[in-house]
């Protein structure tokens, strides 16, 4: 059965990586929730998908310029006064339902791979007792190689691009995902068919989509079977793989 993965917590229907949004999803009977993590200038893991405050919250600038107390002072766009939420504040919900978690970890500002988001990361997931059960994510092939040394997660996922695809073909995707030792990958669903499903499944990876947010692609990729889907409408996807299974 293809995992529902809410992407960001669900952000077509809450404010998006709000603990709202995770509470809502989580109790929607999703299998997994899925955020983003930045570094606070204190080296604090917050939950926010940009490099920078201004298209989520009431905040300026980079993520990084701000100590976690200060972002802590700063509201999500329609999140009922709700901050950007610290990693361990995800942490500590999930720990306590029986969802799996997926932690895209970004590159910096500069677009560069932050290892220390990722040591940072992993300090927070030990501390929940949550490295088992949480797939990491992310598109840098340097942090993906640094998280599979590291051990102990669920998974850990590459995430390529269409433009990328394009560039390696099939093939070259696969190719890197063994050099990084990832054994998942994830692309969009647009560009995911069962040709190229074949070839990473047959590599031995577990496959999974994103933007998966729209009736046609959700019963597209339920009728594909990936391992996994990340939709931003989780409720219409919990809804669906009812309605398929039926």
């Amino acid at each position: 059965m293809t995992e529902i993965i809410a992407h960001r917590g669900g952000a077509i229907l809450w404010p998006e990586n709000s603990l709202q949004a995770f509470r809502q999803s989580i109790a929607a009977g999703v299998d997994a929730v899925e955020c983003d993590v930045h570094l606070s200038s204190d080296g604090v893991p917050i939950v926010m998908h940009d490099a920078t405050l201004e298209r989520t919250s009431n905040g300026t600038g980079p993520v990084a310029r701000w100590t976690a107390a200060e972002l802590a002072e700063m509201k999500l766009v329609s999140a009922d006064g709700e901050p950007p939420p610290r990693l361990s504040d995800l942490l500590s919900l999930v720990a306590d339902s029986r969802v799996g978690l997926q932690v895209e970890v970004k590159a910096d500002a500069a677009g560069r791979p932050d290892l220390a988001l990722l040591e940072r990361t992993l300090v927070e997931l030990d501390r929940h007792g949550m490295r088992g059960r949480t797939e990491l994510i992310t598109f840098e092939a340097e942090i993906a190689t640094a998280a599979v040394a590291a051990g102990g997660l669920l998974n850990v996922a590459w995430l390529f691009a269409p433009v990328m695809l394009r560039y390696l073909g099939p093939d070259g995707v696969v190719t890197v995902a063994h050099r990084t030792g990832a054994t998942m990958v994830e692309t969009h669903e647009a560009v995911l068919d069962a040709e190229l499903l074949g070839v990473l499944r047959g590599a031995g990876l577990r496959v999974g989509a994103w933007g998966v947010n729209r009736s046609p692609a959700i019963r597209r990729m339920l009728e594909l079977g990936p391992d996994a889907l990340a939709t931003d409408d989780p409720i219409l996807a919990l809804a669906m793989r009812v309605s398929a299974g039926s």
